[in-house]
């Protein structure tokens, strides 16, 4: 087929929660029955009305399909899973007579209903975002629903748009599905690639019929190393896919984008295909070397996409050098376009909007929109050569240099204090001789707590709301929160827990709460972007070297101890956490970034040992989600990783028992990290998993406390007290019942508190109902 021209700048994909999350609040509002679904569906309308008129104003062009149709409800893996049938059998109930799911049900395989749980939830490749995981079996009965995708197309053709719809690709959709639980020994989801290419096909001869130009299929799974699937096969995979898709009749032009990294040699592969446009990420990855003849021609053939603009991160960045970087791509192929490295989903909107950051600060940084104006000055320098764009290049280079001499960027007595670090700072005394020291904490068998924090009410956020505006003082704002953390501690005792938290009503996010109290950092006002579902945070700014001027979190963890015989836990963020959750400087390496941050840290953990507390958590729940996505980069990253952990926690004495907290994500690629962290304790997700990490941990010989989760916190379900103790059995028989902890799969703060008090009382009674059989057994 002749494919209409690609246009010259685009993007991958562009926020989709609204300015001002008008999208979560309309999705909670439908979920608590507040509106019906028309009144959802006009509010989403709006938004990707606004979206598209927004991109034009900053550039993109309306009828040459440069702005993307990626709007989501929920999440663009469970779109392609509604758009293409896979919907798991305990569901089907939800579909109608044609087999089609409408929005109702989609959110109900999101979030769970019943006994029925939702689709498990992990992190989108080395990002913070979350997807919901498809579940593929041999039976699943692809078909195409293109209903949501060909609407979309309709709606901007009516506005006078011609767009581009984006979809998951089809290797990457099945590369990122798990195995039924009924399936045969051997599975694999990518098996069933034949089955589902058909349906593909179908999809986008729906959207040609609809008006649709080109279409967007992502395809990240092609640059990562770390899914767990032969490279071999995903080679194959990807010809087998676009061979037959290129060579259908009925479709828009095809331009697979490959974010998060290199193509590597997956490029050949995908080279050789039909497809008429490719894009490459190089911010992440690299420019093409020595490619074979063959490749060669076929993408002199084709469109390719030159990710230039980093769509990860928020810094203004070096123009001049993506400019070059676009440019040299024309060695391969004369016809050459501009775009974000990834979608600009993980990235707020519009840093003018952020009238509170320090003027200097804002010069130095770029959100979504801002982006966008970057694209298309860098697609106009491409049409029309570099001198149109000079002053535009110009302007960011010298951003970096002022950025570079700013005072705060470097602080020489950070770097002496890191320069002096030997070995035994990362070493704490050895296990066994702690678990001694620990004894007098007087534990019983399966000890439960929890991860950390308890529901943030509404009471609670108006408060934080009444504190920023000045209408409330700090004296009133903090008794308000002395008599939350009693509250909570109270709660606790009655529901029979064994080591308690202070539920943490005083921090706004686990991350921006250190962030406020700690050198070298910046918070916004607006900066939100989506994590999963309606759920979005906003990310601290890490911008220059880290220190801690005072102690942090004592006064709340003392008053919380003093309230309870029991233990109650110090909650600390741990460093790569830190790091993973806002958006960190990118003129020097993570690790000298996380290690400043540790240290930071330690402090913190030796002024807690002081005031008296027995307990301490750090918590990593990003420590996967880091991983680099090439197997040659991930020594250095765990190296890093582990070590910035082991600084923050080696100054601790053998008495204090400290843990540490891992979720979502795919643990068995960083067991061996996870050991080397050294925590007396470690929680980690595994109730949406039915308890699969306990298998890795038992096969890694895992030896120190460990919490496989019981309650899955993302979804509103109350686990039964039958279910927690199925789970727990599982648990017991690949952990010894001496080393078990007990804990939901994460913090509270997200649920109410009728569920939360519902969920940890069932938890409370399965743990003493297994306890029981645990000391029978071993009597």
């Amino acid at each position: 087929m002749t494919a209409p021209a690609f246009p010259t700048g685009t993007i991958l994909g562009y926020p989709r929660i609204g300015r001002r999350r008008e999208l979560k609040h309309a999705v909670e509002a439908f979920w608590a029955g507040r509106i019906d679904a028309a009144e959802l569906e006009r509010t989403a309308a709006g938004l990707r009305a606004a979206t598209r008129e927004r991109l034009a104003e900053l550039g993109l062009g309306r009828t040459d399909s440069a702005i993307p149709e990626s709007f989501s409800y929920y999440d663009q893996v469970l779109d392609a899973a509604v758009a293409v049938g896979a919907v798991p059998t305990r569901f089907e109930r939800l579909l109608d007579a044609d087999g089609r799911l409408d929005l109702a049900g989609t959110f109900t395989v999101a979030r769970g209903e019943g006994a029925d749980a939702p689709l498990e939830m992990t992190k989108w490749f080395d990002s913070n975002y979350h997807y919901l995981v498809p579940e593929i079996g041999p039976d699943t009965a692809f078909a195409a629903h293109a209903d949501a995708l060909v609407a979309q197309v309709r709606e901007a053709r009516e506005a006078g748009f011609v767009t581009r719809p984006v979809l998951v690709g089809p290797v990457t959709f099945l590369l990122l599905a798990k195995a039924t639980d009924d399936a045969p020994e051997g599975f694999r989801p990518l098996d069933r690639l034949a089955e589902l290419v058909p349906v593909y096909r179908a999809l986008l001869a729906a959207l040609a019929a609809a008006g649709a130009e080109w279409v967007q299929l992502d395809e990240p799974g092609l640059v990562s190393e770390s899914l767990d699937e032969p490279r071999e096969r995903v080679l194959e995979a990807v010809a087998e896919a676009y061979d037959a898709l290129g060579a259908a009749d009925a479709r828009p032009a095809i331009f697979v984008a490959a974010p998060y990294g290199d193509l590597a040699d997956a490029l050949p592969a995908l080279a050789a295909t039909p497809v008429e446009a490719i894009g490459f990420d190089l911010v992440r990855g690299d420019l093409p070397e020595q490619l074979d003849p063959v490749t060669e021609e076929a993408l002199a053939a084709k469109t390719l996409v030159a990710g230039v603009v980093d769509g990860h991160n928020i810094w203004r960045g070096d123009l001049e050098h993506a400019f070059a970087r676009a440019e040299a791509l024309r060695s391969f192929s004369g016809s050459v376009a501009v775009s974000t490295s990834t979608s600009l989903l993980h990235v707020p909107h519009d840093v003018d909007e952020e009238s509170a950051l320090d003027a200097r600060l804002v010069s130095w940084l770029a959100f979504a929109d801002q982006k966008v104006a970057q694209v298309a000055a860098l697609a106009r320098g491409l049409a029309e050569g570099r001198d149109a764009v000079a002053a535009d290049l110009d302007a960011a280079s010298a951003a970096l240099a002022d950025r570079a001499a700013a005072p705060g960027v470097r602080v020489p007595a950070v770097r002496d204090r890191l320069a002096a670090l030997d070995a035994g700072a990362f070493a704490r005394a050895a296990y066994d001789d702690r678990v001694a020291a620990q004894e007098d904490l007087a534990l019983p068998a399966l000890p439960t707590t929890t991860i950390g924090s308890f529901p943030q009410t509404a009471d609670i956020r108006r408060a934080r709301a009444r504190l920023v505006k000045g209408e409330l003082t700090d004296a009133a704002y903090r008794e308000l929160m002395r008599e939350e953390i009693a509250r909570v501690i109270r709660l606790q005792e009655d529901l029979g827990l064994d080591v308690l938290v202070h539920g943490e009503p005083e921090r706004n996010d686990m991350v921006q709460y250190f962030a406020e109290l700690l050198d070298g950092f910046a918070v916004t006002q607006h900066g939100w972007v989506q994590s999963y579902g309606s759920r979005c945070t906003r990310p601290s700014i890490l911008w220059g070297d880290v220190s801690r001027p005072a102690p942090m979190t004592v006064e709340w963890s003392t008053y919380a101890q003093s309230l309870s015989e029991k233990p109650v836990k110090g909650m600390l963020t741990g460093p790569v956490t830190i790091l993973a959750w806002s958006f960190v400087r990118d003129d020097q390496p993570l690790g000298d970034t996380a290690r400043q941050v540790a240290l930071a840290l330690r402090d913190e953990i030796g002024d807690l040992e002081q005031a008296g507390i027995r307990v301490i958590q750090v918590d990593e729940p990003a420590l996967r989600e880091l991983l680099p996505l090439k197997r040659a980069d991930q020594p250095a990253y765990l190296e890093w990783s582990v070590g910035s952990f082991r600084l923050a926690t080696g100054g601790a004495s053998p008495a204090t028992q400290v843990h540490t907290h891992l979720c979502y994500s795919e643990f068995g690629v960083v067991i061996d990290a996870i050991r080397e962290l050294d925590a007396d304790v470690t929680s980690i997700e595994a109730a949406r998993s039915r308890m699969e990490v306990v298998g890795d941990l038992a096969a890694s010989g895992f030896d120190h406390g460990v919490g496989p989760g019981v309650y899955d916190i993302h979804s509103p379900r109350v686990p039964s007290v039958e279910e927690v103790r199925s789970l727990l059995e599982r648990a017991v028989d690949g952990v010894p019942a001496g080393r078990l902890w007990v804990n939901p799969d994460c913090g509270l703060k997200t649920r109410g508190y009728d569920e939360t008090v519902a969920s940890l009382s069932n938890i409370v009674e399965a743990t003493r109902s297994v306890r029981e059989g645990v000391a029978v057994a071993t009597a």
